[in-house]
């Protein structure tokens, strides 16, 4: 996709951090734009920024694990603005199990990561996939899912539901080849980044938690902040997006001091050795910063 001007975007999770500078940068290439989160307060306060700036842009609140929710975000765009040609499912969310194996986690916490990061994708893709091939002008749909999707280093939910998106947009792009789209489709895949993600338990449904905590108190989502906060700014995630969209790249990788951890995790699959596990002690540490300045 070249042609951004007077274009339509809608990005969730748009109320900070990579969906907020994503909603910015395209808003900055001339689109009108539509950012979407559960966190209102949030929103407003960044809507009411980017308008200061004069871009054209709007705020709908929106729930992607509540599929009605997302199917009212689409009509809310499409009357707002009409037609809408890039989708960013950006919505994401964690949780901490506490070190617990996968079969010890509650349901709850599958529910609800797997509510929000994998169903709010496919929601996203079921209400605007096929507007988007019916009005025909060209469009690109960009869903996140993180390098842990890749590289099995995240052993709990969060990493099994970023798997399962990379593998829900590599079908997604066969389907778009498979019916003549005008359609591009790429994963984003970033490392660590400067995000509100360890803030996730503020926006958990009522429904949805935890009759105990598994985590322990505030100490270890502070902790996660903190890490998280020496991370990429999400300017620069924002701008490797728009130029993977503009060159209709599937996976878009923004952290390159992982590409030697792809390449052992991948060499380990042709293998056909063990557990992907063993291959954890060949991986660089990515909590150890490198030399040369760049950021897992």
């Amino acid at each position: 996709m070249k042609d951004f001007n007077s274009k339509t975007a809608v990005v969730t999770g748009a109320a900070s951090g990579i969906g907020l500078s994503i909603a910015k940068k395209l808003a900055e290439e001339g689109m009108q734009v539509v950012l979407s989160d559960i966190d209102k307060v949030s929103l407003e306060e960044s809507v009411k920024k980017l308008k200061q700036n004069k871009y054209n842009v709007t705020g709908i609140t929106a729930n992607v694990l509540d599929k009605n929710s997302v199917e009212l975000l689409f009509e809310s765009s499409v009357e707002r603005y009409g037609n809408i040609h890039i989708l960013c499912n950006n919505a994401g969310i964690t949780s901490d199990p506490g070190g617990k194996a996968i079969w010890e986690i509650e349901k709850q916490d599958w529910d609800w990561i797997m509510g929000v990061n994998f169903y709010g994708v496919l929601y996203g893709l079921q209400a605007f996939v096929p507007h988007m091939i019916e009005h025909g002008e060209n469009g690109h749909i960009v869903n996140t899912a993180s390098l842990v999707g890749l590289i099995p280093i995240s052993r709990d939910p969060y990493g099994i539901s970023k798997k399962s998106t990379i593998a829900l947009t590599e079908y997604l792009s066969l389907d778009l080849i498979q019916r003549n789209a005008n359609i591009g489709a790429s994963v984003l895949c970033p490392g660590f980044t400067n995000t509100n993600l360890a803030k996730s338990e503020n926006n958990r449904p009522k429904d949805l938690k935890l009759n105990n905590t598994i985590h322990n108190g505030d100490t270890e989502w502070d902790e996660l902040d903190t890490f998280l906060k020496q991370g990429k700014d999400p300017k620069e995630i924002a701008e490797t997006v728009y130029e993977g969209i503009k060159e209709n790249i599937f996976y878009i990788f923004t952290h390159p001091a992982w590409d030697n951890n792809i390449r052992i995790y991948l060499e380990g699959i042709l293998s056909r050795g063990e557990s992907p596990y063993s291959l954890m002690n060949q991986l660089d540490d990515f909590l150890t910063p490198r030399e040369d300045g760049e950021q897992y």
